[in-house]
């Protein structure tokens, strides 16, 4: 929904998986083979992919101050099942946690939140206030005071509500 550009490094994956689903329609790209392919995973796995991403989606709910959608697995119970390895770079010495085993999933979620740790990027992953919508999108405003996924729509939406409310 959200015409923002993807968010910078592996932020751009924990978005996409957040995005997999519509809310307002119910359409799940998670449903079609080459929406499970996107992300490497098979039909088995479908039920810990869709906890993971609910799990994220109350993550940038809470990053932007709203509580969860639902009651959720905690994200942090769901990585610390994720095997990840130090990987250190023989040219500058430079370090980062990276995905075991030919990177899961659940692995490859994990070191992007790590990435974003450490890049100071990880609390700029948002979810869009509005209930039908919770789109994930990364908050580049100065501030970093993002309310909506879209302002030509979801802004739009919320104003025309709260006009309408007075």
């Amino acid at each position: 929904m959200s015409e923002r550009p993807p968010a910078p490094g592996g932020l751009a994956l924990v978005e996409a998986l957040v995005n997999t689903v519509d809310l307002e329609t119910g359409a799940d790209r998670l449903d079609t083979p080459e929406g499970r392919a996107e992300f490497g995973v098979d039909e088995r796995e479908l039920a810990d992919v869709r906890a993971l991403r609910e799990s994220l989606r109350a993550v940038c709910l809470a990053h932007a101050g709203h509580p969860p959608h639902r009651a959720v697995t905690p994200l942090g119970e769901l990585l610390a099942g994720a095997p990840l390895y130090v990987a250190v770079d023989t040219r500058d010495g430079s370090a980062a946690l990276a995905p075991a085993q030919d990177g899961p999933l659940l692995s490859r979620v994990a070191a992007a939140v790590a990435e974003a740790l450490t890049a100071g990027t990880w609390l700029r992953l948002k979810a869009c206030e509005l209930p039908e919508c919770h789109w994930a999108y990364y908050d580049r405003s100065p501030a970093g005071k993002g309310r909506w996924c879209s302002m030509s729509v979801c802004g739009a939406r919320a104003k025309m509500r709260r006009y309408r409310a007075k």
